[in-house]
């Protein structure tokens, strides 16, 4: 498709050239840029430009004046078999069938690359996600959060990059969070071994703190309680970290996320490189004191206020440690780097960028950091609201979601919708084992697709043979125009989907075909009599088949064989 838009935009553009050229429209410098999209109905055609309402102001000319005076100017060509001007302006285009057999045979040629590009070849990327702080389980945010991160590394590895994901373990010892976790944990420690000790007022009082207070005491016994009380809540907020952090690893991995790197927030302090990016924004002379702190002159750059650097107690806030992260990605050569955050994160974005050009990584509107903002998830279940809160106790964990609804289920429900979207996950329709949940639609599709070239070679099937060298023009029924209309589409959506981060598109995609999959499969029978039919149809099963199975993929979904 990619390839066939590209040619409906040479066309339209010569023959705009042209109409100026013989004086039936005014004359025009460079092209403003347009569009050449599908429609929103079929009906309409198989491609729409909106190119005569583009220069509708510039040529002050009425848009069906000026697609009418385009139409007469089309170059000869063998592509389209019928152009016509919409009221409202538009042209819509119906094309020749050979761009969509030309799809299908891509698609059998190109299997596993089909949808693949090589635009990146030869640079190296990172998306950095989920990145939560070591103070408990992973919960439903850092779910939505993860299943992008994942999905947008897929893609970018689709556009040919190399892609290496990243894990910021926000686990510096003079954090609140963090020692407010280490203390809940030594209190819990200390109750289990009969001391009493009050809790912490603002402390964590999940049960997985007690579980974790469990293991200790099973593992070391009272081997802490010896220790002076400075000493012991160092070891908890160590023990604490550890422990946390190797519970997200786990539970990462059984969300089918497994990561190039992991680098902590502490080691970036421990290794002077806090320091040394405080001392070299001092030395350009981008800071000043004022009020008892060190204040950065993020506003030279575009951020609406100045930032701390450094509080007036002397410790260097989580904006000095973030930018000495990111100038340490920017030392190993990426090209680009993705940073998936919450929503709640908004405010950090103008100052991160801010910063960044002040250190020359940035420069007027190129983004060397591209930062994706997710809004928040609720799960409904009986029609009712799951409650979280890490805090009081009443979590409902991203372990909790794969209990109750799987891997493929979670992904394909948390990448459904647009990341800047609040998003419903309904608990009891996605377990359900029926065409009504989207993620079941979706597989069975595939699902059946492989069943059909089973069935195929059960029966030695003549088309099995003969299916990659079928005829397609014999694909002449409007539900298999349909289906080779997806199919042509992938590269396309691919394609967006990558290079704007939008996995959501790729997610709605898969039920468009698993749609137009299933009504082409109630409507063609596949394995007929007629041996070059069969072997057309069965082409497409496969070439759709392929498009479920690499769109799948991209999203960290299972593509089933069998259901």
């Amino acid at each position: 498709m990619h390839r066939v838009r590209e040619q409906l935009f040479a066309l339209l553009s010569q023959a705009v050239h042209a109409a100026t050229a013989q004086g039936a429209l005014p004359p025009i410098g460079e092209l403003p840029a347009f569009t050449v999209e599908p429609p929103p109905q079929e009906e309409f055609g198989d491609f729409a430009t909106n190119l005569a309402m583009v220069l509708a102001r510039p040529m002050r000319r009425p848009p069906q004046a000026i697609a009418t005076a385009v139409l007469k100017f089309l170059p000869p060509n063998d592509l389209i078999v019928r152009a016509e001007v919409a009221p409202q302006g538009f042209i819509n285009f119906r094309l020749t069938d050979a761009w969509l057999h030309d799809a299908v045979q891509t698609a059998l040629e190109q299997d596993e690359r089909y949808g693949t590009f090589d635009l990146g070849r030869g640079r190296k990327v990172q998306v950095e996600f989920v990145s939560a702080n070591p103070t408990g389980p992973l919960q439903i945010g850092n779910a939505r959060g993860g299943a992008l991160g994942d999905a947008i590394a897929n893609l970018l590895t689709a556009l040919g990059y190399q892609v290496e994901r990243e894990y910021y373990i926000n686990d510096v010892t003079m954090s609140l969070q963090v020692q407010r976790f280490g203390e809940s944990l030594e209190a819990r420690y200390l109750q289990l071994l009969g001391y009493e000790v009050a809790f912490p007022e603002e402390g964590y009082k999940g049960e997985y703190v007690s579980e974790l207070a469990r293991e200790l005491v099973s593992e070391f016994g009272d081997a802490f309680v010896a220790l002076p009380p400075e000493e012991r809540r160092q070891k908890f907020f160590a023990l604490a970290k550890e422990r946390i952090v190797a519970q997200h690893k786990a539970v990462l991995e059984r969300f089918g996320i497994r990561y190039d790197n992991f680098v902590s927030e502490q080691w970036l302090y421990d290794s002077g490189r806090v320091a040394r990016t405080i001392e070299l924004l001092n030395e350009k002379g981008l800071t000043y004191e004022a009020e008892g702190a060190l204040w950065m002159r993020t506003t030279a750059f575009g951020d609406q206020k100045d930032e701390v650097l450094v509080r007036r107690t002397g410790a260097p806030t989580y904006f000095a440690s973030d930018i000495a992260y990111h100038l340490y990605k920017h030392e190993r050569g990426y090209a680009f780097v993705v940073d998936v955050w919450g929503a709640d994160h908004h405010g950090h974005v103008a100052r991160m960028h801010a910063a960044l050009k002040a250190l020359g990584l940035e420069r007027g509107e190129e983004e060397w950091l591209k930062i994706v903002l997710y809004q928040l998830v609720r799960l409904v279940k009986g029609g009712e609201t799951v409650r979280l809160s890490k805090r009081a106790g009443e979590i409902v964990s991203l372990d909790d979601l794969l209990d109750w609804i799987g891997k493929d289920a979670a992904r394909f429900f948390l990448l459904l919708r647009s990341a800047d979207t609040h998003l419903d996950i309904d608990l009891d329709l996605a377990v359900k084992q029926s065409q009504e949940n989207p993620v079941y639609y979706v597989q069975y599709a595939h699902a059946r697709c492989c069943s059909i070239f089973k069935q195929a070679q059960e029966r030695t099937h003549p088309a099995l043979t003969r299916y990659r060298d079928a005829d397609l023009r014999l694909l002449a029924d409007d539900a298999e125009r349909r289906l080779m209309k997806t199919v042509a589409a992938f590269p396309d959506i691919v394609y967006e989907a990558a290079t704007k981060f939008l996995p959501h598109l790729v997610t709605q995609f898969t039920l468009q075909v698993a749609d137009r999959f299933h009504d082409f499969y109630e409507r063609c029978r596949v394995l007929g009599d007629d041996a070059a039919l069969s072997a057309a149809r069965l082409a497409l099963v496969k070439a759709t088949q392929i498009v479920l199975r690499n769109a799948l993929s991209l999203l960290g979904i299972t593509a089933p064989e069998a259901m």
